[in-house]
This record gives structure tokens, sequence and C-alpha cells, in this order.
């Protein structure tokens, strides 16, 4: 049986590498960035002169996962993504501290948006290109909302992802110069914002890895789709935002990231279309 007669079999195969992937997508959310101020940390101490202490290794692979509070290492049948969770209800099987939902719930996630890529577009590259930029969107919104970081390990391939798929017209949405006015106007349009509300306040209001997402996104989706996403990430951003102050549940500062607003409005552009977004603000 050809699978391109089967979208129903490509949809549920793509949503359960979703869930592998999404696995996978928990480390990298909490290990790149403790990477990053690891890489950061010897830096500073190769400029002053300071030395180190030798540290265990630590990268995306290396050491195993291990549960947080007892140091207890995962083992493989208790990372089966959603199902060991449930069997183990939510806890370490050493010394019963809980996992936090959010580990099944990036798993559901990405393994949804897998499958409704593979039901869209079928067995083909555009299916492909779609299923990694879910994986790395949904990875920058998470780690920004973390730690307000938007690595530009992930950001930068995301960006050139767009342009390289609709450089090889897997991205239907769009053609190159399309994508490519997309990723400068995205870049440009935040970094006038920036300086001129840095400018106006003496504040930073941003950062550059909003300029270099938001870029991404505009390659992925053309620049006509720049005013869409960046008012639906506007909206988002309000509503979260006045939910979390009427809440008190505002970080020190009250600084809100901006990726995962941008993250959300790339999704919504993705499922329904950018004019989608107009419609609905109304627009």
């Amino acid at each position: 049986m050809e699978l391109q007669s089967s979208p129903g079999l490509v949809a549920a195969l793509a949503g359960i590498l979703g869930l592998l992937i999404g696995s996978f997508l928990n480390v990298v959310i909490y290990r790149v960035p403790k990477m990053m101020e690891r890489q950061w940390a010897e830096e500073c101490a190769e400029l002053t002169g300071t030395p180190t202490a030798p540290t265990e290794k630590f990268n995306l692979l290396t050491p195993r996962s291990r549960c947080s509070s007892c140091g207890h290492q995962i083992q493989w049948y208790e990372n089966i993504p959603v199902v060991s969770y449930l069997f183990l209800r939510g806890k370490c099987s050493a010394c019963a501290a809980p996992y936090g939902v959010r580990y099944p719930l990036v798993e559901l996630v990405t393994g949804g948006l897998f499958f409704f890529c593979a039901w869209r577009w079928g067995w083909t590259p555009t299916a492909l290109v779609w299923c990694g930029f879910s994986a790395a969107l949904l990875t920058l919104a998470m780690i920004d909302w973390d730690t307000t970081f938007l690595p530009d390990d992930i950001t930068l391939p995301l960006l050139w992802g767009g342009l390289i798929a609709a450089a090889l017209q897997w991205n239907p949405a769009v053609d190159l110069p399309t994508a490519l006015w997309g990723a400068v106007g995205g870049y440009l349009s935040l970094w006038g914002v920036y300086w001129a509300f840095k400018l106006a306040t003496g504040k930073e209001g941003m950062g550059y890895g909003d300029f270099k997402l938001f870029a991404a996104l505009g390659a992925w989706f053309g620049w006509p789709a720049l005013i869409p996403i960046i008012l639906m990430a506007s909206v988002i951003g309000a509503v979260i935002g006045l939910v979390m102050k009427f809440s008190s549940g505002l970080r020190e500062g009250g600084y809100v990231p901006f990726g995962p607003f941008l993250a959300g409005a790339g999704f919504t552009a993705m499922v329904f279309g950018p004019q989608s977004i107009l419609q609905f603000i109304g627009l």
C-alpha cells in the first residue's frame, strides 16, 4: 500500500514521530540555555584569565536524563512519550517527586503539529519542512518563555531553512524573492521599533532574538504576512500580559518575553493562513 494513497496513515505515523521528537525537544528546551550559560562562563573565564574547575560533559546527549530531585537516571521505558508519564502518574519512580505536566504537553503539541502537517501536505518534502518549522518554533517559544533567550543556534537555522525551502520550491506559500524580502522586512521592522523605543525612553523594549525570529517568520510566510503576524502577536501578548498582571503572574520588572507570542502568531499563520489573522482581528 502506497503512503500517498493513505493520508490518514501518513498523518498517524507523523503524529507518532512528533511524539518522539517532542520528547527530545524537552531535552533541548532544558539543556540549551544551560549549555549557553556554561559557554558564557568559560568565555568570561578565558578573557579574565580565571582558572576554571573541570566540569561534567554536558550537551544534548550527555549525561543521561535524570530526576532533578534525587538524581535517578531515567530509563528508556520511563521515557516513552506521554505513556510513561501516565504510567508513573507524573512522578519519579525512585523518589516520587512530581514531574511537570509540561513534558507530556510538549510531546502532545509536537505530535499534533506533525499530524497536521502530514494531513495537510501528505507524504511530501513540504510536510517535512513544515514539521521542522513547527519543532523549531515550539522550542524557541518555550526557551524564551523560561529564560527570555532566543538562541541563535535555533533562530538562524530556522531563518535559513525558510529561505532554502522557498528556493527549492518546497514551500508553496512563497517564492524566493518573497521569502527573502520577508526576512529583511521582518528583521528591520522590529530593529526600527527597538531603536525608536530606546531613543524615546532609554529602555530596551525587546531583544535582538525577536528581530531574528520575526525575520525567520518572514522567510517562511513572505513579506505580505509580516503585518498580520505582528498584529496577531501583539493581540496575543496583550491578552496574556493583562491576565498575568491581574493574576500577579508578572516577573520581576514586569517583563514578558515577546518570542512566544510571535511563535503563536506563526502557528496561527501556518494552520489558518496569514490573511485569516486579519479577518480574525477585523481588518
